[in-house]
């Protein structure tokens, strides 16, 4: 790059010439979705990714009001059973929190990407995978928290942020899955059942809309990282499913009997496992 074109330049313009001159080198780092970040890179931006889900929220939250959401209800680390512990406008806020912290870094790595906002038909299937792989790890990071012994939530609300973020690449599937919730929840009140339709609903979208497509190959990554997500929600409420079969499992507006422990509820860390 001729550093002459510079001389007497106003700034904007010495700031355009350079950033054109350097383009080459910043192709590789951000910006360019057709050209591979490297394994260094995106492994540094997969350790982030689980690292920004892996925050428990419902245990800061319950922390707060002098609790210890382990040992309260279900003993989940969620929106759910802290609504059921402190009220629903705490339950509503460990969501909120939880869909943050998902949908943060995939938004971040799909703008740092440059490919937030592209459709999947125009996107290169490199950056797709990567990006899915991001969404993936910040569920991962829920799930599996290494600050509460690897024992964290189910991955509902999490996951609702992390693929929100996928914009615009599941953009129908997510209104199926919260079409999809809103109807069970309003039908059964049972938020297990909600939440694990709701999880199976985006690759059921994908398979069909993939079966209508031209290029159906194209979702693959998609219709995988959808399942991936769909078959940790379901494991992680394999006992929510076990008491909805024996007929325990508490509903939406009712107390949970597993909570009603006493004023003392809560206030002792949990035993070893």
């Amino acid at each position: 790059m001729d550093a002459s074109r510079f001389k007497d330049a106003p700034v904007l313009e010495v700031i355009s010439l350079a950033s054109t001159g350097a383009s080459p080198l910043l192709a590789g780092i951000s910006g360019s979705p057709s050209v591979a970040i490297g394994v260094p890179a995106l492994v540094a931006m997969l350790v982030a990714s689980f690292l920004c889900g892996s925050v428990p929220f419902a245990l800061l939250l319950g922390r707060l009001r002098g609790i210890d959401i382990r040992t309260v209800g279900s003993g989940n680390i969620g929106a759910t059973n802290l609504g059921r512990a402190l009220g629903r406008r705490w339950g509503v806020a460990c969501f909120v929190l939880d869909a943050f912290k998902g949908a943060a870094p995939v938004a971040a790595f799909g703008l740092w990407r440059g490919i937030w906002g592209i459709p999947l038909a125009d996107a290169p299937s490199s950056a797709t995978t990567e990006w899915l792989a991001v969404a993936v790890a910040a569920i991962l990071g829920h799930v599996f928290s290494p600050w509460v012994g690897f024992r964290g939530g189910k991955g509902v609300a999490t996951g609702f942020g992390a693929l929100v973020a996928l914009w615009p690449l599941l953009t129908w599937p997510l209104l199926g899955a919260l079409l999809a919730w809103a109807i069970l929840l309003a039908a059964t009140r049972l938020m297990a059942v909600a939440s694990i339709v709701a999880a199976c609903a985006p690759p059921a979208v994908l398979l069909i809309q993939s079966l209508q497509a031209d290029r159906p190959a194209a979702a693959t990554p998609l219709l995988v990282a959808t399942l991936i997500i769909a078959a940790l929600v379901m494991i992680r409420h394999r006992s929510n499913l076990a008491r909805i079969l024996a007929g325990t499992e508490p509903r939406i507006g009712t107390p949970d009997p597993e909570s009603e422990r006493g004023p003392d509820a809560g206030r002792n860390p949990p035993p070893n496992r």
